[in-house]
């Protein structure tokens, strides 16, 4: 009975032992399984393990992570380092191989790199070493030559005259009156310098601008400007030498925009009298290029009178029966013809509230399409106006003497200085806007006639803030007609105009050939008897 006593208790306390065992193995498994994805990236929000080991497990694993990323934008910094260098070498090489063969000045190089004092200096240097101070350069003939300019404390001895005319004059523009008086007391301030004490232990007297006897100067394009002032000695054989040189700074960029013209329309401007054949002729060109080729412009005529005005509106009609042109304004003025007068008629007719680009133009102008987009950039509302220089024709009865039959309008239109001349004393031709123009005040309406309008409008554009672009164009040329001054035009007027009248019939050359052509027609005559003689 002992023994089934034992036995019984044995067996409960295997069970308990065994049921021990089982809780234990379930505290164990719980404690031991592994946390989820949501836990560990975050064990605050989602429930997870929130012990100290969890933390340490959770921010090494952090680390690691940033670690390897750091690794990766480290590596890529020193691929660009690696690039860029490489880059940098290409350009340089590239740069050194333009100056070597003369395409680029030296000094560009100063693009890639932040300048610094001594990179100016060495700019300047070689600036002076290349341009012709101390010693001249091989040029290949005598059209390459820069020739100097003469000057002394009152006048400029020049060959490129200008609009003047003059061969020696007082310098016209301020600035370079001011640049010519400050070199002449630069080159004085040098002279009664300290240094010049030291260096010329020979000299008796300060110098004053009274011993300045005259200099040279003349630009080099892309180098600078070179000042040789010669000064009074201390006698009547001794002189002082002083070479000055400005050199030119490199290239810099003010700005890079773009300018969209699509859609600016040209208001072009014609005053016209009389001379309806020769509006045919405008029209005719009219048609090839506005119409034809650019399509974006308005024509607006104010004609003066009543004689040949059914010839105008006949010329009109015609184009739009047979373009379908329509964008065209025909003003009839009854009274005495004005230029100033039709062009102020016509800005003003302008009902849109387009602030319209206008062209003042007269009837006895060719123009290109090229030159309408040369319009449209070169003026800009409250910035700048466009005064163009137009090429002249001569007369072509007198340039094609020898050929049988005239060459066509267009074959005539070549720019050579047998045909024709710069018009630089011409300011009719002009882009600007509407807006401008109204409120610089217009035309003066008290003028009549011909001519002084225009130099008066362009001479308020001069004293204003807005840049007046005064260049040459390719696409705009005068043709070439009979001028008639009018017995009534007062006397500065009918001097102007017989001016431009003979300016205009043909060059210094082929006008001297007609003067002395019996003396040239004589001469040939007796080369010929001496040689039949012979």
């Amino acid at each position: 009975m002992s023994k089934r006593w034992l036995l019984a208790l044995m067996a409960r306390v295997g069970l308990i032992v065994l049921g021990l065992c089982c809780c234990l193995s379930l505290f164990y498994l719980l404690g031991c399984k592994p946390a989820s994805r949501s836990s560990q990236q975050s064990p605050l929000w989602s429930g997870g393990a929130t012990t100290k080991e969890g933390y340490m497990a959770l921010l090494q694993e952090r680390e690691d992570s940033h670690r390897h990323y750091i690794n990766s934008l480290t590596k890529q910094i020193a691929q660009l380092k690696e690039a860029l260098q490489e880059r940098t070498q290409q350009l340089q090489e590239s740069l050194d191989k333009a100056k070597t063969k003369g395409i680029l000045p030296l000094g560009l190089e100063s693009l890639h790199k932040a300048p610094t004092q001594s990179d100016l200096k060495e700019f300047f240097r070689s600036q002076l070493n290349q341009a012709e101070v101390n010693s001249g350069v091989n040029l290949a003939s005598e059209y390459e030559v820069i020739p100097f300019d003469t000057f002394n404390l009152r006048r400029v001895y020049q060959l490129e005259t200008g609009l003047t005319r003059h061969p020696e004059e007082r310098p016209v523009r301020k600035d370079r009156r001011d640049e010519l008086i400050g070199t002449v007391e630069t080159a004085l301030h040098v002279l009664n310098g300290p240094q010049q004490h030291i260096d010329n232990t020979r000299r008796k007297h300060t110098y004053s601008p009274s011993d300045f006897i005259e200099g040279l100067t003349r630009t080099q394009r892309g180098k600078g400007t070179i000042y040789d002032l010669m000064f009074k000695g201390d006698n009547l054989q001794d002189f002082t030498q002083l070479v000055l040189f400005r050199p030119f700074g490199p290239v810099m960029k003010v700005k890079s925009e773009r300018i969209d013209t699509q859609s600016t329309v040209i208001n072009i401007i014609v005053p016209l009298s009389k001379r309806a054949d020769t509006f045919r002729q405008f029209i005719s060109n009219f048609r090839e290029v506005c119409i034809k080729q650019d399509g974006r412009v308005h024509l607006t005529v104010v004609y003066f009178g009543r004689d040949q005005i059914d010839q105008v509106k006949a010329t009109l009609d015609q184009t739009t029966r047979e373009t379908r042109f329509r964008s065209f304004t025909l003003i009839q003025l009854n009274e005495e013809f004005s230029r100033g007068r039709g062009l102020e008629v016509g800005t003003r007719a302008w009902r849109r509230t387009q602030n319209v680009l206008l062209f003042f133009c007269d009837v006895d102008i060719h123009f290109t399409a090229d030159f309408l987009t040369s319009c449209r950039l070169n003026a800009e509302p409250g910035k700048k106006v466009y005064y163009p220089v137009l090429f002249s024709q001569y007369n072509p009865s007198i340039i094609y003497n020898n050929q049988t039959l005239l060459p066509s309008v267009q074959q005539q239109l070549v720019i050579r200085k047998e045909t024709g001349f710069w018009r630089d004393f011409g300011f009719g031709m002009t882009c600007q806007y509407r807006s401008d123009f109204m409120n610089i005040g217009g035309f003066d309406r008290n003028i009549k006639g011909w001519g002084l309008e225009d130099v008066r409008l362009y001479r308020k554009y001069l004293h204003s803030k807005l840049l007046v672009i005064r260049s040459p164009t390719r696409g705009l040329f005068h043709l070439w007609h009979e001028k008639t001054c009018a017995d009534e035009l007062p006397p500065d007027k009918y001097k102007m105009c017989m001016q431009t009248k003979a300016m205009s019939e043909a060059s210094h050359g082929q006008l001297g050939e007609l003067f002395f052509k019996p003396v040239i027609e004589a001469h040939l005559n007796s080369q010929r008897q001496i040689n039949r003689g012979t």
